[in-house]
């Protein structure tokens, strides 16, 4: 049964079962493993290798923007309180909303997860007066024309 599983060994280890079959004090357990078929530099090279020859290269393919990474079209409300640009990406909508809070300081003083809207933001939520800072994605979504 130990010649057997050499020849397998043979076929994995490019003929180096010599050395295997002479070395009388290795275990049954190295010779399953074959701990001492190759130097340890050897062994690693060809690990590291094989791994990095089979993945595809990701650096040269660049991805489409997608979901709410996608620029898209805006209603003329929402254009307004941009500036006139008339695609945008949501991610970025969101993101000039909350410089323009922060920049007037229209957070409630007591909750701060309120936002107190003056003439620009009521035009852009609906006209209300107060809106919790959770509910702005769910209320510029009509501003983005399909």
């Amino acid at each position: 049964m130990a010649t057997m599983s050499l020849g397998v060994f043979s076929s994995f280890l490019g003929g180096e079962t010599g050395s295997l079959a002479k070395s009388s004090s290795l275990s049954s357990s190295s010779l399953w493993l074959g701990v001492r078929s190759l130097p340890t530099s050897q062994a690693n090279l060809r690990a590291v290798t094989s791994a990095t020859a089979s993945k595809p290269s990701t650096a040269t393919r660049k991805r489409e923007p997608r979901g709410i990474m996608k620029p898209g079209r805006v209603s003329p409300e929402m254009q307004a309180f941009l500036g006139g640009v008339s695609e945008i990406p949501r991610t970025q909508v969101l993101k000039q909303i909350w410089a323009y809070i922060k920049q007037h300081n229209l957070q409630d003083p007591q909750n701060r997860k309120i936002i107190v809207c003056d003439e620009k933001l009521k035009n852009i939520f609906g006209g209300k007066e107060r809106v919790g800072f959770l509910e702005i994605a769910g209320l510029i979504n009509p501003h983005f024309v399909k």
